[in-house]
């Protein structure tokens, strides 16, 4: 199966933002300008983080959202204060394809992903995962890396796919924004736990670094960001340079 070569807008409306360790934030763009860009550049897919929505406990604004997928023509996942089946009606109506559950699932509420996946189907539910190593294993953390769910990061992917979720995104609190290389300890771990398919983010910095991941953890899907947006190469360079390495990538 074709590795999938998605980009990341970690989003503070009205900008895509870039933090280091989900902090320290520095805008980037706009989401529909980088949305096109990188449509037009082969990415198949697009993940829209409104990275502080629950962070802020307010509403989700749709109107960047509703712009952002006028520019696509690819899967659109968008996520960010998602708290009710409600949000997630408003997010499809939104132009959304999947809706990306994190905060208030694994800090309150874990059966709006059953729900959302009998509603909507498990194709449209992601749940995105903010890993933070602690000790020798990995905590999930929610609101940018701040505060912990207590939960193990294994059981909980485990636990969403029991409840029907039909992919996960994983992201490395503490390689985030650094490019440095992707957690492949936890990108193989978390890969291995489970059955359904599984996105990695977090630490790309140079084509090796993306090549590493997908030849030794072979995930479902690669998010980048930092990589893109300082125009340190561009999607089709990535699948240029893994195709060449002998790694599936869609054309």
């Amino acid at each position: 199966m074709a590795t999938r070569i998605i980009a990341k807008l970690d989003v503070k409306p009205p900008f895509v933002v870039k933090p280091v360790h989900f902090e320290g934030l520095r805008k980037i763009s706009t989401p529909s300008k980088l949305s096109k860009k990188y449509y037009n550049q082969g990415a198949d897919e697009l993940f829209y983080i409104d990275i502080v929505a629950s962070l802020y406990q307010r509403e989700i604004l749709v109107e960047d959202i509703k712009n952002t997928a006028e520019q696509l023509f690819i899967p659109f996942a968008v996520g960010g204060g998602v708290r009710s089946i409600e949000d997630c009606s408003k997010l499809f109506h939104s132009g959304a394809d999947k809706i990306v559950i994190n905060t208030h699932a694994v800090q309150s509420d874990p059966s709006l992903i059953d729900a959302a996946a009998k509603i909507f189907g498990s194709q449209a539910v992601c749940v995105n995962v903010e890993a933070k190593r602690w000790g020798d294993d990995w905590e999930c953390f929610t609101d940018c890396g701040r505060i912990s769910s207590n939960r193990k990061v294994l059981d909980w992917v485990k636990e969403v796919e029991s409840r029907g979720a039909g992919e996960i995104l994983v992201q490395s609190v503490d390689r985030d924004g650094r490019q440095r290389g992707f957690d492949l300890e936890l990108s193989q771990a978390v890969v291995e736990s489970v059955n359904i398919p599984t996105v990695v983010g977090s630490g790309a910095g140079s084509l090796d670094d993306i090549l590493n991941l997908a030849q030794k953890v072979k995930p479902s899907g690669i998010a980048v960001s930092s990589i893109l947006h300082y125009e340190m190469c561009d999607i089709a360079q990535i699948k240029e340079y893994l195709n060449k390495h002998g790694v599936e990538v869609s054309k």
